[in-house]
């Protein structure tokens, strides 16, 4: 037999290419996300009572809300918990009932068919607003299949029902679909669009599950077929062969090198690189506590207020606070004060018709148009803080100025707390670093928004999921021109200015050298990150950081600096990473 006759007995074999946003490798069949609900006729008009449908409709919308809230209950992340509610309040919206009640009474359409099209015409509204507001109308269509096939007494949408393991595609999931996965069942993620940033891409880190977003012609690909998945090196393989085999072992014995995390993270020369945790509730601390992390650099406090239709009071948010406060004693705890707008909106708080919303009323801002919010969280802060041991810290989101980071700086001595700072998410905050901090005592990089905002590319768009790597040189210079103010601020001032990262890119082992070798002290990820930024970390020594940060920053590319940076550090390889 010829060896081409024997090439087409074999199965096709095609290798894929995405970006590959939470490590891992597995081989499992492909299931295909089950179809989308159907859109209603345009024709389908109303039959029977135009009140009674209109109450249908009603309770359809309040049953897909509850529905949503229970799932948010079950959640195994805050993060995904946080994604559902806000889901919900888009299911039980009144403006959107109010609507479609009247599609049925005035021009006497079906429930299912008034639902849809007052849904696609908010859809429609928010996408024509672009940014952030663009990537919220795929969560209201999977609002409008909900409800629609509550009405219809159908399944909604959602993950395939399985027990053995399977490998999970779509074009891209919808937070309700995500943020309840068994990981035990769904082994991996794979969709044809989404960024790094999207939902996806970030409960996928959560969960601890390999994903690859982005994908081009995964969708073409049969169901149950088995692939391979690398969520580090962002390829799928159809048809693996004995080469991915023992990559998943590979990946499998380095596992158990990772199983911990010992607590302390270092440079070889015995530098210290305190490696903290980003958690959302006191249940995310005490995992993170006990996944060894020495502090928490990131408290995101939205899961206070979202879900909710006015603000918490001081002292629900106090006790919210100490929960995180008290499983951290007499270690940092970096609160993040309220970062909402953009893709966080609150109703009480945020404006839903800005045409720009991530270059809008966000974060710290919103203090400009609802005075008194943030007075009132710093008071609970402080509340909290007198109950606990915790060493406190406090930042702000989205600062730009330096009379943001002064007017900030002195309501936090109001409230009685020691220690402000700042996210530096704007390329004005980094490259005002030096002035910023004569102001305030830290900052703190958000890359996910620095990363945005420098390149100009909508980080929750896989079409500019290159341009959204935090590999990017120019990006990678802001966060150097950040350290080099901190340091020519310690200088001047006489005392340590800590620059620490909280956003994706220290999860990244690899990206983590670079980001210790620019100069940044401290760095925060998803407790499940801990240990393999860890044992990267200890393979490499202060010079060493340094030089690979430079060859990072000479690169012409993202791809090009991830490259050269990775070929340099062969843990990454032995590790699976």
């Amino acid at each position: 037999m010829s060896e081409q006759d024997m090439m087409n007995e074999q199965p096709r074999r095609d290798t894929l290419h995405g970006v590959g946003v939470s490590p891992g490798r597995v081989i499992a069949p492909l299931v295909h996300m089950a179809p989308a609900v159907s859109e209603p006729p345009e024709d389908e008009a109303l039959e029977g009572d135009a009140e009674t449908a209109a109450d249908r409709l009603k309770a359809a919308a309040l049953a897909v809300k509850a529905g949503l809230k229970e799932r948010a209950a079950r959640a195994r992340s805050e993060s995904a918990a946080e994604v559902l509610k806000a889901t919900a309040l888009m299911a039980g919206d009144k403006a959107l009932v109010k609507n479609a009640s009247k599609l049925v009474t005035e021009q006497r359409l079906s429930p299912e068919r008034a639902l849809w099209q007052a849904a696609t015409a908010y859809a429609d509204q928010m996408r024509a607003m672009g940014g952030y507001m663009a990537e919220r109308a795929a969560d209201i269509e999977d609002v409008r299949a909900r409800i629609v096939a509550e009405l219809r007494g159908e399944d909604a949408p959602g993950v395939p029902q399985r027990r053995e393991p399977f490998v999970l595609t779509a074009e891209d999931l919808a937070p309700a679909d995500t943020a309840v996965l068994d990981p035990d069942v769904v082994v991996a993620l794979v969709t044809a669009s989404g960024g790094p940033q999207s939902h996806t891409a970030i409960l996928a880190r959560n969960l601890g599950l390999p994903a690859v977003v982005a994908v081009e012609g995964v969708l073409d690909v049969a169901g149950e077929a088995p692939v391979f998945v690398d969520g580090a090196a962002g390829t799928v393989v159809v048809a693996p062969g004995e080469t991915e085999q023992e990559a998943v072992r590979a990946w499998q014995r380095a596992s158990e090198q990772l199983a911990s995390f010992a607590g302390r993270g270092a440079l070889s020369d015995a530098t210290v690189v305190p490696l903290l945790a980003n958690v959302g509730t006191g249940d995310d601390a005490r995992a993170a506590a006990e996944a060894g992390a020495e502090g928490v650099g990131l408290l995101r406090t939205e899961f206070c207020f979202l879900g909710r239709d006015s603000e918490p009071t001081v002292e629900e948010q106090a006790d919210a606070y100490t929960e995180v406060f008290e499983a951290f004693p007499g270690r940092k705890v970096v609160v993040r004060t309220l970062d909402a707008g953009a893709d966080k909106p609150l109703p009480f708080l945020t404006d839903a018709t800005e045409p720009n919303p991530a270059l809008g009323v966000r974060g710290y801002r919103t203090d400009w148009t609802t005075p008194g919010v943030l007075e009132r969280q710093l008071e609970a802060i402080a509340v909290a803080k007198q109950r606990s041991t915790a060493d406190v810290w406090v930042m702000a989101p989205m600062i730009a100025t330096v009379g943001e980071a002064t007017r900030f700086h002195d309501l936090v001595v109001a409230a009685g707390l020691k220690v402000s700072g700042v996210m530096v998410e704007t390329p004005a905050a980094a490259i005002t670093a030096e002035q910023i901090l004569e102001r305030v005592d830290f900052v703190s990089l958000g890359t996910n928004d620095l990363t945005q905002y420098t390149m100009a590319a909508d980080r929750m768009l896989g079409s500019l999921a290159d341009l959204n790597s935090p590999w990017q040189p120019a990006v990678l210079r802001m966060i150097q021109a950040t350290a080099r103010g901190a340091a020519q601020a310690s200088e001047r001032g006489g005392e340590h200015k800590n620059v620490g990262v909280c956003g994706e890119a220290a999860a990244d082992p690899a990206l983590a050298v670079v980001l210790v070798g620019l100069g940044v002290d401290t760095l925060s990820m998803s407790p499940r990150s801990l240990a393999a930024v860890s044992a990267v970390l200890a393979r490499v020594d202060a010079v060493e950081a340094r030089r690979l940060a430079e060859l990072a920053l000479h690169a012409t590319s993202a791809q090009e600096a991830k490259e050269a940076v990775r070929a340099e550090l062969p843990v990454l390889a032995d590790l699976g990473l």
